[in-house]
Formats: C-alpha cells, structure tokens, sequence
C-alpha cells in the first residue's frame, strides 16, 4: 500500500514537471530573442544550480554519502543533459519545428527499446499507451509532412540522449543524493553550454542581453530547472523510466496550451485530438498499477 501511494505520488510529481517544462518553451523563445539557444541554456542552467546551493545548509548528505560517486554521476547525467539539448537546438537550424517537435518526443518509445538492452522490462500497457502518445504527439506537432533531412537526424540523436538521461536518472536517483545530483548535473550542462556560446555566439553571449531577458530565464532558470528538474529525479525513484517517460512527455500539451494562451498560437482540431490520444496513452500505462491496487482488496 504504501509502494503504490508513493507511485501515484510519484506520478503527481511527473506531471507537474511537465506543465512547468511546457510552458518553459514559452519563456525560452522569448529569451531567445536577445540570447542564441546556448547562451540561453548557460545561464538558465546556471542559476538554476545557484538556486538550489542555499538548499545544501538544510539539507545535509547521508552517512553513505560518496563525492567521488557524486561526480562521476552528476557528470554522466549533466553530459546527456547537455547532449540532447544541444542536438534538439543544432536540428532546428534545418529542420521545422513541427519535425523536431514531433521526433524528440520519440523519447517515448525509445525509452522501453533503449530499456531492453539493459535487462529493464516493460509491459503490455505501457507499450501501448507509449505508442498512443506518439501518434497524439504526430497529430500536435505537424501541420503538414516535410521530408526527412539532416535536422530531422539530428533531432532523433537528441532524443535518444533524452531518453539516455530519463534511463540515467532512474538507475542514479535513489543511489545518490538527490539534490546534489540535481546541481552537479546543472554545473556541468551550464559549462557546455557555456563553452559552446563563446565560441559561435560571441557577439549575442553578453551580460547586457542576459539582463534584457532576465524574465524568461527567471522563469526557465528558477522554475524549469531549479525546481522541475529536480522533482524529476525525486519522482523517478519510484516510477518505472517508460512509464515516467510517458507522463513527461505532456510537457508538449502544456507547451501547446501555453502558446495559445500567451503567444495567441492556433490550437488546430487535431492538435486537440492528439492532446487527447498523449493522455488516453498516459491513463492506459497506469491500468497496471489500478490493477494490482484492486487484487490488494481482494
């Protein structure tokens, strides 16, 4: 019993992660106005570890505690962190953003394959409930079907790495510490990205455009990934990596729904059809848990 309200708290969490990370798309093309794509990503990532460095006088690292361990996996997860983001942003510069969209949600799916080849098993439901979502992500995402190009492989690289990080937090979130994962994960993706931007974005990687757009990367910093990605790791101690990839993946419904509310984008009939087709996929990969609650009454 209490397993299975620490899941559905679990499951709470997730969805929480993904309206903030939705509506985080709206902040990053505003700030994205003055900054290029990785000077945007070094300072939301960067004061998104400076958030949490207060945090570090409360919360104190147990007996087991290991800053070798720490590093090494803060790294691992802060280069997929960086990796996929930086694959997703290198596409968009040739593909449209209805095929990245739609290609990084992959993710989905890819999470369970990728899954398989380290002894990880995923159910029936789970299955389908990933492949309900990846054709209502089909049905938000496109408006008209482009060909395949370098963007598109691009972006299936990217979200592979997001699958990557999804199964890299699963296997670290309940060996580490997770607040302290959470920041070295932030670090290291800060720097990347950091590096990258003085070198192709010198001229837009400035204070004074920082400061233009301290609004979204308030928002993109603070709340995207001080506080979301950091319930990530929290919640993916007790749900399954497929399954929470699924639940995440809702991020691309909040992200439609905070254009239409705040940037007067269109919300076309099958965008709405395929909202719900993302949460029938993500009800379906819950019967499982409904079931085994109902035989516990038996």
């Amino acid at each position: 019993m209490l397993m299975q309200s620490k899941k559905i708290q679990a499951d709470l969490i997730l969805l929480l992660v993904a309206a903030i990370w939705g509506f985080a798309f709206v902040a990053q093309r505003l700030g994205m106005e003055s900054l290029g794509p990785f000077g945007f990503n070094a300072f939301r990532f960067a004061l998104g570890a400076l958030s949490l460095l207060p945090l570090l006088l409360f919360f104190k690292p147990g007996k087991d505690h290991c800053h070798r361990t720490l590093m090494f996996s803060g790294t691992i997860a802060g280069l997929a962190l960086f990796a996929g983001a930086s694959f997703q942003q290198a596409g968009l510069v040739y593909t449209t953003a209805g095929n990245a969209g739609f290609i990084t949600g992959l993710y989905i799916i890819l999470v369970p394959l990728l899954g398989l080849f380290i002894g990880q098993q995923t159910n029936m439901n789970t299955w389908l409930g990933g492949l309900l979502a990846v054709f209502g992500l089909y049905l938000l995402s496109f408006q008209d079907l482009s060909a395949i190009n370098f963007g598109d492989i691009l972006e299936l690289l990217g979200a592979a790495c997001w699958a990557a990080h999804v199964l890299i937090i699963a296997k670290l979130a309940p060996k580490v510490d997770n607040l302290r994962l959470a920041i070295m994960q932030f670090v290291v993706c800060a720097l990347l990205s950091a590096l990258v931007a003085f070198g192709i974005e010198t001229e837009q990687f400035t204070i004074t455009n920082a400061l233009s757009s301290w609004a979204p990367i308030a928002y993109a910093g603070l709340i995207s990934v001080g506080i979301a990605y950091t319930l990530q790791i929290v919640a993916q101690k007790h749900a399954p990596p497929a399954h929470a990839a699924i639940i995440m993946s809702l991020e691309a419904v909040a992200a439609a729904f905070g254009g239409w509310l705040l940037l007067s984008e269109s919300f076309s009939t099958a965008g709405m059809l395929g909202c719900g087709l993302m949460l029938f996929g993500m009800l379906i990969s819950q019967l499982p848990a409904f079931r085994r609650k109902e035989r516990t009454y038996v």
